[in-house]
């Protein structure tokens, strides 16, 4: 995977934390740390969206049940 570095200012107890972080031996850099923060940031995103994916066909299904196929018949 191709990487870029890029320069980002963030406050100054926000970088502690990191910081206690990588003492505490939870990530071996601060660089370490942003790209798993980003990473589960971007996950969480996905999990938002596929939660509003199941919202929006639950209430499909509730408007109309009898396009519903039940488990069973699935597998």
């Amino acid at each position: 995977m191709t990487t870029t570095q890029v320069q980002v200012r963030i406050p100054e107890e926000l970088v502690n934390e990191i910081d206690r972080w990588i003492a505490q031996g939870r990530f071996s850099s601060r660089s370490e740390a942003v790209k798993t923060i980003v990473t589960l940031y971007k996950e969480r995103e996905r999990t938002r969206k596929f939660y509003e994916m199941l919202s929006t066909e639950s209430e499909e299904a509730r408007k109309h049940p009898e396009s519903l196929i039940p488990l069973k018949d699935v597998f």
